[in-house]
């Protein structure tokens, strides 16, 4: 079996055979694993006659004479169309402002740089394709706050964090709304929450943010239905099914019982929406628009969801993938057939979706009527489920039967799996790039701004077969500069702000072009440093966001106190010696910490944990990030982190609820300190730096 050709294949496919790990040393992708990434993605390669078959069908389509259904370019540039076209071919260019533009291309076979911004349509040759006409950046915080130079600052949040009176055990968007109240009126730019994707209605185990159902609709749980459809409309559901007593004794848990919340809060949706049907409910209408403005997908995910209600009377298995063929297939006439017979619990599914996008356009009115210049920032997960819905209603453009994670690295020695799927490059260029475009559009549609979870995923992401060690994986590449330019378009179309997490290991100018698009990168207190050499305030980068802390990460106040360590010890993730080593570095880094403090703030106090919180989040204000966000627990000086990465059931991953009722929060006495001297720190940066 021929290496040479199978290699030829791997890069075909968009494969790396050679990659750097995180030590820059230098890797190459084994021939079987290689085998398995290319089956996995479509292309048999089993043996040499499997090979020259995927390679000529690969060949075949990079030779076609029909172009994409999608090209993009930046605006002002001319774009190369000559694979497909000869020069001064004529064409009618249709811009989205109704006009047209007679034209020829260049003796280079050019489109020339006639179009405005947008998704413009061209007729050539007989031929019809849509141009996606980029502006150079993303909207930026300069444009959201109407500043030269921004020095802006904001909140970050588990959204599910958040408490208040009726909430059935885990926040929702009424206290999302009095959260932004409370934070823009202390001058807050911004508050990025945690990701709000659709998860498995009927499977509340999986609970995890980060591996949602889909990432084109929204997790109905974290719904505020009395702000909706009345409170009293509230209580007469409660009192009708009996669940009032339920929802207390929720609330009252010092972590959330996802399973029992989840049950009882559908439970709750299920009656609201039987008495909402029965009557003549003024806001039938809107119900009826959002339907309709959801179109196909909208109707694909909620009867998915109804499917997977029905698994036990269909017969099949929650997994799609195990279904027989003519359930595989969303378009199929057995799906119709059900569809007809289940319209009221499609109907369902698609109220649950009517609250939740409702509330959090609520949340979003409320954060920008304080104040805010941006207001909710979402975040996009990287991936989603390969059995959720996203995946079976878009089979051609996501790679369901790969898994996303990360190779082997000092730090994850057996590499991760994080068991969701991604795009498939192909199978995006050949639908023009809708799956992209759609999920960009409904994770834009009621922020201000959006945090894209592993940035790096743009670029490349490191595929595992289904069933292989993490270990066993390859990078596959993608489209980066039109992903790249519809991800501005977008951004600038809902004039929204784009964060990239950029943490772990980047691919060699990757920086560079987030920072040109105008992609804040992403800067953590406790990375930024050398040998426990803490980084300058004025070294600190002006093309990334700074942050104390992540999701992932210790709190200040659990770095502090060694808590991450202790857990690691506790589940036997280290032992004794590593313990010992481990300790002894952070006591260095704790002491460079403070030796940064001191250079800056000669008189502050330091004495004790709170303090060096309080000069950290000094720190990270007078820093040159055009925006500083600082996670809620580390302004409350919180001790316990919300994930700890390796672990499922060993610590209270996405489970844990902030003290006190949401409208008080900020008044906390750490709380309030802390945003003030943050607020009076960017100030003093503006003015510094203008």
């Amino acid at each position: 079996m021929s290496n040479e050709q199978l290699e030829m294949l791997a890069a075909e496919a968009g494969l790396s055979v050679d990659w750097k790990d995180a030590n820059a040393r230098p890797q190459r992708v084994s021939p079987e694993v290689l085998r398995k990434v290319l089956d996995g993605l479509g292309y048999p390669a089993e043996n040499d006659e499997h090979i020259a078959a995927s390679l000529e069908r690969l060949q075949d389509q990079s030779l076609s004479t029909t172009p994409p259904p999608l090209l993009t370019v930046d605006h002002g540039s001319n774009l190369d169309l000559s694979a497909w076209f000869k020069p001064e071919t004529p064409f009618v260019l249709e811009l989205e402002d109704g006009s047209r533009l007679d034209a020829r291309l260049t003796a280079k076979a050019e489109l020339p740089a006639l179009a405005t911004v947008g998704y413009q349509q061209l007729a050539i040759a007989g031929q019809h394709l849509t141009i996606a006409v980029a502006p150079k950046t993303a909207y930026t915080l300069a444009m959201a706050a109407d500043v030269s130079v921004p020095r802006t600052w904001g909140l970050t949040l588990q959204l599910y964090y958040l408490r208040r009176e009726g909430d059935g055990g885990f926040g929702d968007t009424q206290a999302l709304e009095t959260f932004a109240r409370s934070a823009g009126e202390r001058g807050a730019a911004a508050i990025a929450i945690s990701p709000v994707h659709a998860m498995f209605s009927n499977d509340s185990e999986r609970f995890s943010p980060y591996s949602p159902s889909s990432r084109l609709f929204l997790n109905a749980l974290y719904a505020a239905p009395g702000t909706i459809l009345g409170e009293r409309a509230v209580r007469a559901a409660l009192e009708e099914t009996g669940l009032a007593d339920e929802f207390k004794r929720l609330e009252d848990l010092p972590l959330i019982d996802w399973p029992a919340a989840a049950a009882a809060k559908w439970k709750l949706y299920r009656a609201l929406y039987a008495a909402f049907i029965a009557s003549d409910h003024p806001l039938h209408q809107d119900f009826n628009s959002f339907r309709h403005a959801g179109g196909e997908a909208l109707e694909n995910h909620c009867r998915f969801e109804a499917l997977r209600d029905q698994c036990d009377v269909l017969g099949i298995s929650g997994n799609w993938h195990e279904w027989p063929d003519d359930y595989k297939n969303p378009r199929s006439g057995v799906i119709e057939a059900f569809a007809a017979d289940h319209r009221e619990q499609i109907g369902f599914h698609a109220f649950a979706q009517w609250l939740i996008a409702r509330g959090l356009e609520r949340a979003q009115t409320a954060a920008r009527s304080s104040g805010m210049s941006v207001g909710l920032i979402g975040d996009l997960a990287v991936g989603a489920d390969g059995a959720g819905s996203q995946a079976w209603s878009r089979q051609d453009e996501l790679l369901s039967s790969l898994t996303v994670g990360a190779p082997p690295d000092i730090l994850n020695r057996a590499g991760q799996s994080w068991g969701i799927s991604a795009f498939s490059p192909t199978g995006l260029k050949r639908n023009g790039f809708r799956a992209f475009i759609e999920m960009l559009r409904a994770n834009f549609a009621h922020a201000g701004g959006l945090r894209i979870d592993h940035v790096m995923g743009l670029q490349r992401l490191w595929v595992v077969p289904e069933g292989s060690p993490p270990s066993e994986g390859a990078y596959l590449n993608y489209p980066i500069d039109d992903m790249l330019r519809l991800l501005c378009l977008e951004s600038w179309r809902h004039k929204a702000v784009v964060l990239g997490e950029d943490l772990g290991t980047v691919p060699d100018g990757l920086h560079e072009k987030l920072s040109t698009r105008g992609v804040l990168g992403m800067r953590v207190l406790l990375f930024e440093q050398d040998n426990a050499h803490f980084k300058p305030i004025i070294k600190w980068s002006d093309d990334a966001l700074a942050t104390t802390s992540t999701h992932d990460l210790p709190t200040l106040t659990g770095w502090l106190s060694e808590l991450d360590i202790e857990w690691n010890k506790t589940l036997g993730h280290i032992d004794d010696e590593a313990e010992r080593r481990w300790r002894g570095e952070r006591e260095r880094e704790r002491e460079g910490l403070r030796a940064a403090l001191k250079l800056n703030y000669e008189h502050a106090p330091l004495g004790n944990e709170s303090d060096v919180i309080d000069g950290s989040v000094r720190y990270l204000g007078h820093t040159r990030a055009p925006l500083v966000l600082l996670p809620i627990e580390d302004a409350l000086g919180i001790e316990e982190q919300a994930n700890f990465p390796g672990t499922i059931d060993s610590h209270p991953n996405w489970r844990r609820r902030l003290p006190g009722d949401t409208a008080s929060l900020l008044d906390n006495a750490n709380a309030a300190r802390r945003l003030e001297i943050l607020a009076a720190a960017r100030q003093q940066a503006a003015e510094r730096d203008q």
